[in-house]
């Protein structure tokens, strides 16, 4: 009979699924800067047999200008391999006729270039960082209130994550505030969101349980990666917490210090 536990699964494993940011490397000043073993890691997958994709919720870059930046840091990734909120907001906005009043990093915006923004009918929030002033979360607020129906979309629902100089605020507690302003709950575009985790899982081709999620965030990488029926190991990096341990609703399969042990870990169970 097969293993079903940590680390006895991966040796019927077809495919891995890796978070980036605290997990490949950890943003900050310049392009940030790879977790140590991680290229290495990521390199070793890549020769495998098994299929390799990427989920982020990175909103403060194009896909194009984040890949280019890992590469920068050593990593070889391409663009159909990743998978992050904005894209899918736009197929989204598209199929139910959306025009959206945009709260996100500057350099996310390209990324909205062919949606239509008048007379907008609903609210998209990403990572804005420095965008979140009184004034523009105050804004996003009257677009939401004056619509009959107000929508809003928040590309994740992260509480914070990591850089280099520390621990920053993400997009999920400013999306709290404005559904708690407009009283309305956000559509999560983005992990933990179980359909961005589908789309994954339907473009690798393989059934959740033929798939490992491994990422630094308990909630929103390995909890929902479970949701979907998908083991979920974490990583004792990025915005990891030795308190995730204890947490009183999700459990990781498996926690590892690292990526890097995470694939050596793999890698020996299946014999590759």
């Amino acid at each position: 009979m097969a293993d079903t536990g940590w680390p006895g699964c991966a040796s019927s494993l077809k495919g891995v699924i890796l978070d980036m940011c605290g997990v490949l490397y950890d943003s900050g000043e310049g392009d940030g800067v790879a977790i140590p073993g991680s290229i290495e890691a990521v390199k070793k997958l890549k020769s495998s047999d098994l299929q390799l994709r990427f989920c982020t919720n990175e909103t403060q870059a194009t896909r194009e200008k984040f890949v280019a930046k890992l590469g920068r840091l050593g990593f070889d990734i391409s663009v159909s391999e990743v998978f992050s909120p904005a894209p899918a907001a736009v197929a989204v906005l598209k199929q139910r006729g959306l025009r959206p009043h945009l709260l996100v990093y500057d350099g996310l915006l390209p990324e909205f270039d062919s949606v239509d923004k008048t007379d907008p009918n609903c609210v998209i929030i990403g990572d804005a960082a420095e965008n979140f002033s009184y004034q523009n979360l105050n804004e996003a607020f009257r677009v939401l209130i004056g619509l009959e129906k107000p929508v809003l979309l928040s590309l994740g629902k992260g509480r914070y994550y990591k850089e280099t100089d520390g621990l920053k605020l993400d997009v999920g507690v400013y999306m709290k505030a404005l559904e708690y302003a407009c009283d309305l709950e956000a559509e999560v575009i983005g992990k933990p969101s179980s359909t961005f985790f589908q789309s994954v899982l339907n473009d690798m081709g393989l059934q959740p349980h033929e798939v490992l999620m491994i990422g630094d965030d308990l909630v929103n990488d390995v909890g929902g990666a479970q949701h979907v029926g998908m083991k979920g190991v974490q990583v004792r990096t990025g915005k990891y917490r030795p308190s995730d341990e204890r947490h009183p609703t999700v459990t990781a399969d498996g926690t590892v210090d690292n990526l890097a042990r995470a694939v050596e870990v793999i890698l020996s169970q299946a014999g590759r």
